[in-house]
C-alpha cells in the first residue's frame, strides 16, 4: 500500500544546522545580548544587520594558523566589516556583533544582503577588519 520511499532532499548541515545561531528565544530565559527580544546592556552597540554592503573587494588572506582563532583576536573587529576564510574553504564578508569563548554572532553578506549568521571560531582559519 505504502510503497513509494520517502524522499528527503540533500541536506547540508554545516550550512543549515551548525550555523543555526543564537537558536530559539524562549520567553523568561536570557538570550544573547543585543537579539530579538532582549534587552541591550547600557552602552552596547546595536545588533541590527549593517545598512550598506560590505566593501567590494576581496581582501588578501593573511598567513593562515593551524589553530583555532582567538576569540579576543575577533573581538576587536566587533562591529566592523570582517573578512573570513573557514577551515572548509569558504570565505566572505562578516559583520560580527558578538563574541562568545567559542563562538562569533553577526551577519554574513550572502551577495545581496546581510543575513544572521553565527559559528564555531575553531572553523576560522583567518580573519582580517575593516
Amino acid at each position: 500500500m505504502y510503497n513509494n520511499s520517502i524522499y528527503f532532499p540533500y541536506i547540508n548541515y554545516d550550512q543549515c544546522f551548525d550555523r543555526q545561531f543564537p537558536g530559539p528565544q524562549i520567553p523568561g530565559i536570557p538570550g544573547m545580548p543585543g537579539f530579538p527580544g532582549v534587552p541591550s546592556f547600557p552602552g552596547q552597540q546595536s545588533s541590527q544587520a549593517p545598512t550598506s554592503p560590505p566593501p567590494s573587494f576581496i581582501p588578501q588572506q593573511s598567513t593562515a594558523s593551524p589553530f583555532a582563532v582567538d576569540p579576543g583576536a575577533i573581538s576587536l573587529c566587533l562591529f566592523r566589516n570582517t573578512y573570513i576564510w573557514l577551515s572548509n574553504g569558504e570565505q566572505f564578508w562578516y559583520f560580527p556583533i558578538f563574541v562568545g569563548p567559542r563562538s562569533v554572532a553577526g551577519f554574513r553578506w550572502n551577495g545581496r544582503f546581510w543575513v544572521i549568521f553565527g559559528i564555531d571560531t575553531r572553523r576560522i582559519i583567518s580573519f582580517t577588519c575593516f
